[in-house]
């Protein structure tokens, strides 16, 4: 794996694991922390892994864009900042990958954007959720886009106005994340969600999270008629005729990719 300034990326195995690695400036996002995430999850995404886990070292996960490098930006670079941001979230979504975020501490408004965004989160009991602009005076418009689209309407509202933060139970309870567990035993939950999240055939897998992301905004119709169409042409995949053989043949299957 390359080496990079503001993170750490690591492959063990089947798995990839991209660590955030500013801890002193709380994995605050800057261009060039954007920049080496999206290289990250681009070059984690072309090889053979099955998953990946992003994690933050130090004492929080993310605390969100980094107000120095903000600050110091005319309206355009702000607004290619924010392209580059939304860029690296759908680069997190289209990877062949299972994406999970390893959370613990903080994970505040771009932060919290990153959890949104990874395909299962996996939450320590000290972790805590915001969209922070909410009570600031920047309003967090674009970390809202994931987060609405896992807790809903109304509890997106209630973190976006208010801008306080959630503990992981209420993160649990409102589908921002996918496990909650003790501190001590987050790196263990997150590999055995992540190993029942990559078995079978990897093609299929990675065809099935990308018609996922695909269909999750559509009207039903519309959902359906490109749920069909992927369905339908996947089962001709040595995957899954693989998949249905050993089924019929009452045997294991041999995964052929």
């Amino acid at each position: 794996m390359a080496e990079y300034e503001h993170l750490l990326s690591k492959r063990d195995g089947d798995t990839v694991t991209i660590t955030m690695n500013r801890g002193s400036r709380r994995n605050s996002l800057s261009e060039e922390h954007l920049r080496e995430l999206l290289a990250a999850f681009t070059e984690a995404g072309k090889t053979d892994a099955t998953g990946i886990v992003l994690a933050g070292a130090g004492p929080v996960f993310s605390a969100g864009h980094d107000f120095g490098d903000v600050a110091a930006r005319d309206l355009p670079g702000v607004r290619e900042l924010l392209r580059l941001c939304t860029e690296l979230m759908r680069t997190i979504q289209s990877v062949p990958q299972v994406i999970v975020a390893r959370v613990h501490g903080l994970a505040t408004a771009a932060g919290c954007q990153l959890v949104a965004s990874c395909d299962l989160a996996v939450a320590a009991e000290s972790a805590g959720f915001a969209l922070p602009g909410g009570k600031g005076g920047w309003f967090c418009h674009t970390p809202a886009v994931p987060v609405a689209r896992s807790v809903g309407r109304k509890r997106l509202m209630e973190m976006a106005l208010t801008g306080d933060t959630i503990d992981a139970a209420t993160a649990l309870d409102w589908g921002l994340v996918n496990r909650v567990v003790p501190d001590a035993e987050l790196d263990d939950a997150v590999a055995e969600l992540l190993g029942r999240a990559t078995r079978g055939s990897r093609a299929a897998k990675a065809l099935g999270k990308q018609t996922l992301y695909a269909q999750l905004d559509r009207t039903e119709q519309d959902a359906y008629a490109i749920a069909i169409e992927v369905m339908a042409s996947a089962s001709q995949l040595p995957g899954a005729r693989e998949g249905m053989a050993a089924f019929l043949e009452k045997r294991k299957p041999e995964w052929p990719d």
